[in-house]
C-alpha cells in the first residue's frame, strides 16, 4: 500500500491504547479490510488515511478525538461517506468513521426521532414510514443523514416541510477538545443554530433529533420525460407552475440521457430528454389534480407518474448512483430567476454534456423553504426561486479533466444569472479557485456569527475537512 501514510513509531503505543479502548475497530494500512474501509462513495476520491476509527458510540468518538489531538493528526469525519467533495476522508490522518452507528428511535406520539450519525436516509425512512411519518431528506437513499442535514438538506419534501436542517431540533455533539455537549433551543442554542446548515465545522454530531411529519405511505409521483427539443417550452411551463404551486408539490427538472436499462422501455433508451419529476406529499386525490399540468407541458415520450410508496420514490435514483463505481464533480448556483434568457443559457450547455450520465438539475424552491428568515438558521438566504445543480458524472477516469473543465466553464457561464450563493453540499472540490469566497458569500449575513460560534467551539480549526469557516 505505497500511498498509505502509516502511524509513526512514536505513535504506535498510543495507537495500540486507542485500539484497546475502542469498542469499535481501528483499521490501518496493513489490515485486510483497509481498502474497503477507506473508500467513499465518489470514485474520484482516492485517499489513504493513516488510521480509520470505526466508532460504535459516543465514547469511541470522544477517544478518537482525544487521540487525534494528542498526536496532532488531521481528522476527517465520515457519516454516510456520500459527500461528493470527499471531506469524509483524508491522506495520512485519522478518519473518525460513524458508519457503524445506526441507531434510530422513533417516537410516533411526539412525531420525533433520534438518529445516530451513521444512519442513511434509507435507514431512517424505513423506520419512520412504519408510523406514516417522515422528515425531509435526500433523493438518494444511500446518502448519509449527517452530512446532508449539516449542509442544509434538499429533498422531495422541501417545499412542504422545509430543509433537513430546518427539522433538526436537538443534537448531541463531541467538540474539538473531546467534550460531550447537547445542543437544543435552551442549551447551547448557538451551536444548534450553527448546525442547521453550517456544515461539519463545529464538532462531531453523534445523534440528531428530528421533527417528523405525516407523509405517505403513498405519495403522488410526477415523472415525465419530454424530448430535448421541447426544453424551452417545458421549462417555461414548469417554472410558471412551480411559482404558483401549493407547498405540498415539490419538483425538479432534469436534463439527462436515458440509459439503456431494462427498467425503462426501449423507445427512450439513449434519448436526450428533459424530465419533470416531483412529489405531491398531500392527499393523493388532490395531488392528481395539481400535478396534471406538469404532465402536459409538451407531448411526453414517457409518463411514469402515479401513486407510489414514499420509500420507493426515495430509492428511484439509487441504481444510477452506485457507490465506488462512478466519478463525480458536482457544483451548484442559486438563480435569480428562470426567465427566457436563463433557460436559453442553461439549455445551450445542457444539450452537449460531455457524459451521458451527467444530470443538469433545476430545483424549484419556495414554499416552506422560502418562509425561513436568513438569520433563523446558519443556512442563510432562502430567496432564490430556483437552484441550478451540475451533477457531472462519468465512468472513465481518463475523462476526469474534460468533465471537470466543462463543469467549471458551465458554472462560470451561469454566474451572471446568480446572486453568487451556492448550495454548499454541492461545492465542487476544495482546490477550486475562490471556494473560500464562495462559502462566505453563501452564508451571507450569517458569516460573522458563524465565525464567532466556530471560535467558541473549535478555536484551533481542528475540524477543517469541510466547507471551512475559519475561527479568525
Amino acid at each position: 500500500m505505497t500511498h498509505a501514510q502509516t502511524v509513526s513509531a512514536g505513535a504506535q503505543a498510543p495507537m495500540q491504547e486507542l485500539r484497546t479502548h475502542l469498542r469499535g475497530t481501528v483499521v490501518q494500512s496493513e489490515d485486510p479490510d483497509y481498502d474497503r474501509a477507506r473508500h467513499v462513495w465518489n470514485g474520484m476520491i482516492d485517499r489513504y488515511p493513516a488510521l480509520i476509527a470505526r466508532c460504535t458510540g459516543v465514547a469511541d468518538v470522544i477517544d478518537a478525538v482525544r487521540y487525534a489531538r494528542a498526536q496532532n493528526m488531521q481528522v476527517a469525519v465520515r457519516g454516510g461517506g456520500h459527500g461528493v467533495a470527499g471531506y469524509a476522508t483524508c491522506d495520512g490522518g485519522l478518519v473518525i468513521d460513524l458508519s457503524p452507528m445506526k441507531g434510530i428511535l422513533v417516537d410516533p406520539q411526539a412525531h420525533t426521532a433520534w438518529v445516530q450519525g451513521g444512519v442513511t436516509w434509507g435507514d431512517l425512512d424505513r423506520e419512520t414510514q412504519a408510523f406514516g411519518l417522515a422528515t425531509p431528506g435526500g433523493v438518494v437513499s444511500t446518502t448519509g443523514v449527517a452530512g446532508l442535514t449539516l449542509g442544509g438538506g434538499f429533498g422531495h419534501l422541501r417545499r412542504h416541510y422545509g430543509l433537513s436542517c430546518d427539522n433538526l431540533i436537538a443534537a448531541d455533539v463531541v467538540t474539538a477538545d473531546g467534550r460531550f455537549v447537547q445542543a437544543n433551543e435552551t442549551e447551547n442554542s448557538d451551536l444548534l443554530w450553527a448546525l442547521r446548515g453550517g456544515g461539519g465545522n463545529f464538532g462531531i454530531v453523534t445523534d440528531f433529533q428530528f421533527r417528523l411529519h405525516p407523509v405517505g405511505p403513498t405519495v403522488m409521483l410526477v415523472s415525465v420525460m419530454y424530448p430535448m427539443e421541447a426544453a424551452h417550452e417545458v421549462l417555461s411551463g414548469w417554472r410558471d407552475q412551480m411559482l404558483a404551486a401549493p407547498d405540498a408539490l415539490t419538483s425538479n427538472a432534469y436534463f439527462w440521457t436515458v440509459p439503456a436499462v431494462p427498467m425503462l422501455p426501449p423507445q427512450v433508451h439513449n434519448r436526450r430528454v428533459v424530465i419533470v419529476a416531483g412529489v405531491w406529499s398531500g392527499a393523493i386525490e388532490e395531488g392528481e389534480r395539481f400535478v396534471a399540468p406538469l404532465r402536459q407541458l409538451a407531448t411526453p415520450l414517457l409518463d411514469l407518474s402515479g401513486p407510489t410508496p414514499y420509500t420507493v420514490v426515495q430509492q428511484l435514483f439509487d441504481p444510477f448512483f452506485p457507490a465506488y463505481e462512478l466519478y463525480h464533480y458536482w457544483k451548484s448556483l442559486n438563480l435569480k430567476s428562470l426567465d427566457a434568457e436563463t433557460i436559453e443559457a442553461i439549455a445551450r450547455w445542457a444539450v452537449d454534456r460531455p457524459s451521458g450520465r451527467t444530470i443538469v438539475d433545476l430545483w424549484a424552491m419556495g414554499g416552506a423553504v422560502g418562509r425561513v428568515a436568513p438569520e433563523a438558521t446558519a443556512f442563510g438566504d432562502r430567496s432564490a426561486p430556483f437552484v441550478l445543480v451540475f451533477n457531472t458524472t462519468w465512468t472513465d477516469p481518463a475523462d476526469s479533466a474534460r468533465n471537470v473543465a466543462w463543469t467549471r466553464d458551465f458554472y462560470r457561464a451561469m454566474e451572471p444569472y446568480s446572486p453568487g450563493a451556492t448550495y454548499l453540499n454541492f461545492p465542487g472540490f476544495e482546490e477550486d479557485e475562490h471556494l473560500s469566497r464562495t462559502v462566505r458569500a453563501s452564508y451571507g449575513v450569517n458569516w460573522e456569527k458563524l465565525v464567532a460560534v466556530k471560535r467558541k467551539y473549535d478555536p484551533t480549526n481542528f475540524f477543517r475537512r469541510n466547507q471551512n469557516i475559519p475561527p479568525n
